[in-house]
């Protein structure tokens, strides 16, 4: 059983910074590319920022340069480390697979952005 648990959200104002962590369980971690999605109210769910076993990563424009994807392999941990935060960064963030598989969907860690 695949579980993947997102933690380290909460309310910072416009500029701030949180860092979020994903631990997951299963061997899916050690195969697979790892992302950071979210969905904000009313919105669609996006890929914001993946992650290769081997450290390669890719971001959504929204986020390039602010954001900062990484994994401990041996902690079986994914991070986001989200800096210049803007409200409009406002959403519930998940991590997943990608491409995402739908029984893999945590709770997700709400990150709310205002002053």
């Amino acid at each position: 059983q695949v579980q993947l648990v997102e933690s380290g959200g909460g309310l910072v104002q416009p500029g701030g910074s949180l860092r979020l962590s994903c631990v997951a369980s299963g061997r899916i971690f050690a195969i697979n590319v790892m992302g950071w999605y979210r969905q904000a109210p009313g919105k669609q769910r996006e890929l914001v920022a993946a992650i290769t076993f081997d450290g390669n990563t890719n971001y959504a424009d929204s986020v390039k340069g602010r954001f900062t994807i990484s994994r401990d392999n041996a902690k079986n941990t994914v991070y986001l480390q989200m800096n210049s935060l803007k409200p409009q960064d406002t959403a519930v963030y998940y991590c997943n697979k990608v491409p995402a598989y739908s029984d893999y969907w945590g709770q997700g860690t709400q990150v709310t952005v205002s002053s």
